[in-house]
């Protein structure tokens, strides 16, 4: 197996991305494909106390789709840019999947037009793992697609199952719905419409959730739009971090919170490990014929290494052919559904 490591994209750039993707080589079972401007890449290599690792090669691409660029018209027209040819590798077969901390935007589009889509599938989604007091669940869309139809979220619902089931090892995980209320009428007329396809459908759907809900495990998978989705993922991130700084404020006014906080030290380095962003690795984008891995846009080298772990677990577990499977079952389904109609 190998990946290839869009090494130009992200906040940091290549300064954390090159030395992520080789504390990552020494981890993962699969090969490292670095791809960008190979001046730059062996610049950083080179700045890495210990050297490459035998299993890296580098890929030349002079170019970078910034964050700012119309995705669409950075994918069309930098062709030589690390992302597209990070992309261009896996649609050729020279690579099993990619990693990238650059545009989502882009990302989407190079999956879409590139890598390509799986039968059946509309719109690619991307989808991550985050931490309930039970253990985690799977929140999508959360970033990808913006504006949705009920049928794209009904779309995304069968993709984000077949994820859960592979990732949380899961026969049946319990789909929810976010909304404003847990009654099916609640919601915008997207929600509404949405929740009738998906108690319709075959998946294990429970009904509607809350945001407030969702740490404390009431779905295994929680579907939504991609704008939606995004705000909620960043505004836990923000809140765990928020909560953190509150409570290291609170241990440092007096002397009994003082002795009290380092008795509590272990416990608390454990759960803000759990909600960590940096050790979860990233997002895949489902429903390509490639596996395509959205690592966070300001991930540093410890982040970055995560992501690429994770997509090297995510091949070696079959993802993609998972994916690919539940796409024929949701489409053998709906067109049952739609014979029975006639």
């Amino acid at each position: 197996m190998r990946i290839a490591v869009d090494c130009m994209g992200g906040d940091l750039g290549p300064a954390e991305m090159v030395p992520g993707a080789l504390r990552a080589a020494g981890e993962c079972e699969a090969g490292i494909v670095l791809v960008g401007d190979e001046n730059v890449i062996r610049r950083h290599l080179n700045a890495v106390e210990g050297g490459p690792a035998a299993q890296i090669d580098i890929v030349h691409a002079p170019t970078t789709i910034s964050m700012d660029e119309d995705p669409l018209a950075a994918v069309r027209h930098k062709r030589d840019s690390s992302l597209v040819v990070a992309a261009r590798l896996v649609r050729e077969g020279s690579a099993e999947a990619m990693v990238s901390a650059g545009s989502t935007g882009a990302l989407v589009a190079v999956g879409a037009l590139s890598v390509g889509r799986l039968p059946g599938v509309s719109r690619p989604v991307l989808a991550t793992p985050i931490p309930t007091v039970s253990g985690a669940c799977v929140l999508l869309d959360v970033g990808a697609n913006p504006d949705c139809k009920p049928e794209h979220l009904l779309e995304f619902a069968a993709l984000g199952s077949a994820y859960a089931s592979s990732l949380l090892k899961l026969d049946r995980p319990r789909i929810g719905l976010l909304s404003n209320g847990t009654e099916p009428s609640k919601g915008n007329a997207v929600t509404v419409a949405a929740n009738k396809l998906l108690a319709q459908s075959s998946l294990n759907f429970i009904g509607n959730v809350e945001s407030r809900s969702v740490l404390f495990g009431a779905a295994d998978v929680v579907v939504t739009d991609g704008f939606t989705g995004n705000i909620l993922l960043k505004s836990m991130e923000g809140v765990g971090s928020a909560i953190f700084d509150m409570v290291r404020q609170a241990a440092m006014g007096s002397a009994r919170s003082k002795i009290g906080a380092l008795l509590m030290k272990p416990s608390l380095k454990q759960v803000k490990r759990r909600m960590d962003y940096s050790e979860y690795g990233g997002a895949p984008l489902l429903g390509l014929a490639g596996l395509l891995v959205k690592a966070h846009g300001s991930s540093n080298r410890k982040a970055f290494a995560s992501a690429v772990r994770v997509t090297s677990d995510l091949l070696g577990s079959g993802i993609t052919q998972k994916m690919a499977e539940a796409c024929r079952v949701q489409n053998e389904s709906c067109e049952t559904e739609v014979s029975r109609g006639d």
